[in-house]
């Protein structure tokens, strides 16, 4: 899908900065996701990183809103060219701006839980899943940049991977027996949740890369 995209750079420079936006949108919300990280695990505290996360946000909030300005733009000039992609983009805008929201969401459980993290068998895996999702905002990344379909396949199946421990960890924490407090069994919930869904986003960003319009929207659910 992206590569009919640069074709259309060529003639429509509207269309040019608004994938150029798209790119800079997953930038902050990688920005934001790694220092959400950061504060809940305690290597950086939530009063450093609070004014930035959210100035963050705002700005990926104004990037969409950009994006929206621009291919309107374009398809007033050109009606009937390039609706595809032009629809495409839009979607897609609107995901990066749902990562925003839930890496905010990130940062929020690090600013509120202040307990620690205590239970290995949940704690461990959602730290890969962390670990994970940073490489997979590096694969959708280079992706849109370089319409790479080989990053976009591999983002695809490193969501599907992330989804399957995220809901690991759900199901193992409503069969647990053992005690676990409530505040942590909540973090780790909400953490599973958030992952779960950055991923699901990406994953449909991914997809349009691919070309698979038809698709957008739907891999959450798959």
């Amino acid at each position: 899908m992206f590569r009919q995209l640069y074709t259309a750079l060529t003639s429509d420079n509207a269309l040019d900065q608004a994938f150029s936006d798209l790119t800079e949108m997953l930038d902050h919300a990688s920005w934001m996701f790694i220092r959400a990280n950061n504060v809940l695990h305690r290597s950086a505290p939530a009063r450093d990183v609070r004014d930035s996360i959210y100035a963050r946000d705002r700005a990926i909030n104004e990037l969409e809103r950009s994006i929206r300005r621009k291919v309107l733009r374009h398809l007033t000039v050109n009606p009937g060219y390039d609706v595809a992609v032009s629809l495409a983009l839009m979607i897609v805008a609107k995901d990066a701006e749902r990562i925003g929201d839930y890496c905010k969401n990130v940062f929020e459980v690090g600013a509120l839980y202040t307990e620690g993290f205590n239970v290995p068998k949940y704690q461990e895996p959602l730290d890969r899943v962390s670990e994970e999702t940073v490489e997979m905002f590096r694969m959708v990344s280079d992706a849109c940049r370089k319409s790479d379909e080989g990053k976009a396949e591999g983002a695809l199946v490193k969501a599907r991977d992330i989804r399957k421990q995220c809901d690991r960890v759900i199901q193992e924490m409503f069969a647990d027996e053992d005690q676990i407090e409530f505040h942590e069994a909540v973090a780790y919930s909400l953490l599973a949740r958030h992952y779960k869904r950055v991923a699901a986003h990406l994953a449909n960003i991914a997809t349009a890369v691919l070309g698979h319009v038809e698709d957008l929207d739907f891999y959450h659910e798959d």
